[in-house]
């Protein structure tokens, strides 16, 4: 099947041949053709299988009919991340260039006073994240009365990052007969009731099980040392055929630590993350495209939908804490057919953590052979150091104190000198002080006037009159 079979007009058939892609995948073969046929749809897709795609293409098409009027949109989608808003416009701009489309893109970090100027002339498609839709709807400075196309992209994630009451508001204020388009990688309870909500009669289109992991990506699990973490990744940077990687960190303080560590070892490497301004975010990506840089260190904010081509390796310098950001973070590799790597370092502290993941992806990931990199735990070394006692011995007792260092441990020096009678002191010879001479409260002649500090002076104790 080739997109021509699909029914799309011959200016978009061009622009997509132009872009360099002859088949469609296959959530754009079933997704198409029901969103030209104006049905609300529900498309459940693991990352990097062309889902952007499945909804640009038809709407380029639907949108070509009619005009657009000042600050009411006509199609409005819905990206939980600026990253993801400002790649879903570039496949407006490269697909929708033979189309005279108007396009509006209303995300946080940049100016306000330029998007409402765009929304003032009118608009055929807005791309907004939630917050800043929200923001300028308060102020009055968009409408949404004649929007009748919405788009809800990744929806679990918007979820993760509690946007799911600023969407259930937007889509009040919608019309009620209106298309709506709904993608996730995954199908939790809260989104499922979302839908049930919001669309009408939706078609449901399931290219894989829910939160299965790409089978061209090879993934790998190196248990490390806590403490050995950032040595390990530098080795398998420098073993591994690693051509661009992105290696995600679970805080912004790791991602800004661990990219100065790499490039004071001499790597070419760069950072994202949520306390970035916009502009710093893109000119990063931008270089990390431009290979400039072929290491970037990144939070979760590049792990959902971002699409960079070429990424040959994914590393999870943490184990994340959500086993969904697992099958997100690894999708940044083996895109579009391409086989890719993801290795995740894992410490004893993330063997639930870890857990949870193969659980929900179905998948025991395979650990590499052979030792760890960075040496194995104390708890390890302790073990294979002193095999367990026969049964019936007595266990060896540890001594306590110090930082748990056996007496055994100490110099041998010290512990022939443990054993040889002390020399007395010179504070031994020295003879103790006499103590000042002391009388007692008894031998006091004023004890019955004593005060609180002392005895009382005589001339203060004289009784009134004498």
């Amino acid at each position: 099947m080739t997109f021509a079979d699909l029914g799309l007009s011959d200016e978009l058939l061009r622009a997509v041949t132009e872009s360099g892609y002859d088949e469609p995948t296959p959530i754009q073969r079933q997704a198409i053709p029901s969103v030209l046929m104006n049905r609300d749809l529900i498309g459940i897709a693991q990352t990097g299988t062309g889902k952007t795609a499945s909804f640009v293409l038809p709407m380029i098409d639907i949108l070509a009919q009619g005009r657009s009027r000042a600050r009411m949109p006509r199609s409005l989608i819905l990206e939980p991340t600026r990253e993801l808003a400002a790649q879903v416009a570039e496949n407006f701009e490269k697909y929708g260039k033979y189309h005279k489309l108007s396009m509006a893109l209303l995300i946080g970090g940049v100016s306000m006073g330029d998007q409402m100027a765009a929304l003032e002339k009118g608009v055929d498609v807005l791309i907004a994240t939630p917050g800043r839709l929200m923001d300028l709807f308060g102020r009055g400075k968009i409408l949404l009365t004649g929007c009748n196309l919405l788009v809800i992209d990744e929806a679990d994630r918007m979820l993760d990052m509690g946007f799911i009451p600023d969407i259930e508001e937007i889509c009040t204020k919608l019309p009620a007969n209106r298309q709506t388009l709904l993608f996730s990688a995954t199908m939790p309870p809260p989104i499922k009731k979302l839908a049930d909500k919001f669309l009408s009669n939706p078609k449901t289109i399931e290219v894989s099980r829910p939160a299965s992991s790409n089978a061209l990506i090879d993934q790998r699990l190196l248990k490390v040392d806590a403490r050995k973490k950032k040595d390990a990744l530098r080795d398998r940077l420098r073993s591994d055929e690693v051509k661009t990687a992105i290696v995600f960190c679970n805080r912004k303080t790791t991602v800004r630590e661990l990219a100065t560590s790499l490039k004071r070892a001499g790597f070419r490497a760069g950072q994202i993350h949520g306390d970035m301004e916009q502009a710093e975010r893109i000119r990063e990506l931008d270089r990390f495209k431009a290979e400039e840089i072929n290491i970037l260190i990144a939070s979760d904010v590049a792990a959902r939908g971002l699409d960079i081509k070429g990424v040959s390796h994914v590393f999870n310098f943490d184990v994340p804490w959500h086993p969904d950001d697992y099958v997100h973070r690894i999708g940044r590799t083996g895109r579009a057919g391409r086989t890719g790597v993801a290795i995740t370092l894992a410490t004893p502290d993330d063997a639930e953590a870890v857990a949870a993941i193969q659980k929900l992806t179905g998948l025991a990931i395979p650990a590499f052979d052979g030792p760890a990199l960075g040496g194995p735990t104390a708890t390890e070394a302790d073990t294979a150091a002193s095999p367990p006692a026969a049964k019936g011995e007595p266990r060896e007792r540890k001594p306590r104190g110090g930082r748990g260092r056996a007496k055994s441990d100490a110099p041998p020096e010290k512990a022939v000198q443990s054993h040889l009678p002390e020399e007395p002191s010179r504070k031994a010879e020295r003879k103790p002080r006499p103590a000042p001479e002391r009388r007692h409260r008894s031998e006091t002649p004023e004890q019955e006037e004593e005060g609180w500090n002392g005895p009382i002076p005589s001339f203060l104790a004289q009784k009134v009159g004498d």
